[in-house]
């Protein structure tokens, strides 16, 4: 992929906003938390092209059994072109290289994504188990 270049380490916080209101995600997430979990981030994948970030992924967890995927977000002018598939290649190279036997891989799919992620043998569990989370509202 001509003029892209690759990063493993994590969007300075500009640049993840950046993505994230390329996306509509702005309104989910709480940037004032955003650059400390950034840099917790066990691995972060980033791409650029000429030097502006188009895309990001990153691993997030305990860094022994338990390891989640996160934010794997492609600018909309740069999707289909198999970033995205870049990006999952790195995350998951990582994570077979570091993560031991029987390790939990979790995410959340975009709601007409989950194709994409079932390449990478990721599967919705249900009816035997039942992805669920909360959000913290202050």
């Amino acid at each position: 992929m001509q003029n892209y270049s690759y990063q493993t380490t994590p969007p300075t916080l500009e640049e993840y906003k950046y993505l994230c209101d390329a996306v509509g995600w702005t309104d989910s997430m709480n940037f004032e938390a955003a650059e400390q979990s950034l840099q917790n981030s066990l691995y972060s994948y980033t791409v650029y092209y000429e030097k502006q970030i188009i895309g990001m992924g990153r691993i997030v967890g305990d860094g022994a059994i338990y390891f989640y995927i996160q934010d794997v977000v492609v600018h909309p002018a740069y999707q289909g072109q198999g970033i995205g598939k870049e990006i999952m290649n790195s995350l998951m190279t990582y994570l077979q290289q570091k993560a031991p036997n029987q390790a939990f891989v979790g995410l959340f799919a975009s709601e007409g994504k989950e194709a994409f992620y079932e390449k990478y043998h990721f599967k919705n569990y249900t009816p035997t188990m039942t992805g669920m989370f909360t959000v913290i509202s202050k």
